[in-house]
């Protein structure tokens, strides 16, 4: 089985614990108005590598790779489930941790076919860093042209698992930055009992070159970058819904 790879870093930092060896998958159905890989969004481009070279590049720095491991990137790393179920077969043989950076638009419950492969994948996976773009439906499907349901319903899966599972939300200024909205998503993701993590990240600019040379027009120009210190604040409103929502399980199971 061979994988549509983007392409390979060796020495990731914010791509889960530890430095990690890290595979940028190509294809994604998602069109993020701030992704700042667009030239991964080509389902049949990239360069089709097989799981054993990949692993093979880890092998060469493994000694780098203590406390960290291989996280599968992308693109959406989802749409190639096959091809992540051999990765991670051989990468738990030899006892390498997997990380899986996912949008979670891929996932299908409706595919008897797609969740055995799911279910398979999971117990070969250690982590799963989930990015929720927004939490409400109708400005999900304007930020990325992809509804949130089956993204929603990937995290609700992925604790009925108990796969490990870091939060991701960009904030982007007017866009995603609204109290209410934020709230809304902790309170929604406080519910579960596998959430190890919640990254805020604040929204750049860095991708909009690679918009203009690519020829494609870039939809948030004009949008400054996220102040850090605004980040913090708003990290603390999830923070918020997710302590509301415990405190009521809490409340419930008295």
């Amino acid at each position: 089985m061979q994988g549509r790879i983007h392409s390979l870093e060796s020495f990731g930092t914010v791509d889960g614990p530890g430095t990690r060896f890290v595979v940028f998958v190509q294809g994604c159905p998602m069109r993020c108005a701030y992704c700042h890989n667009p030239d991964t969004w080509e389902m049949n481009a990239g360069t089709l590598m097989e799981p054993e070279y990949i692993i093979e590049q880890f092998e060469r720095n493994k000694s780098f790779y203590k406390g960290g491991g291989i996280t599968v990137t992308g693109g959406e790393p989802l749409m190639q489930l096959d091809f992540l179920i051999d990765l991670f077969t051989l990468a738990k043989e030899k006892n390498i941790h997997t990380c899986i950076d996912s949008s979670g638009i891929a996932f299908n419950p409706d595919s008897p076919v797609q969740m055995e492969k799911m279910d398979h994948l999971m117990t070969l996976t250690d982590l799963v860093m989930l990015d929720i773009k927004h939490i409400d439906p109708e400005k999900h499907l304007e930020l990325t042209s992809q509804p949130n349901r089956r993204i929603l319903e990937f995290a609700a899966y992925l604790n009925e698992k108990q796969v490990p599972m870091w939060i991701r939300h960009v904030v982007v200024p007017g866009i995603t930055d609204d109290d209410k909205y934020l709230f809304d998503l902790g309170y929604f993701i406080g519910q579960f009992s596998n959430l190890k993590a919640l990254d805020v990240l604040p929204y750049h600019t860095m991708g909009v070159a690679k918009y203009k040379k690519l020829g494609i027009p870039y939809k948030l120009a004009g949008v400054p970058a996220m102040n850090q210190n605004k980040v913090i604040e708003k990290k603390q409103v999830i923070l918020e819904g997710i302590r509301k929502r415990r405190a009521e399980q809490a409340a419930e199971q008295a």
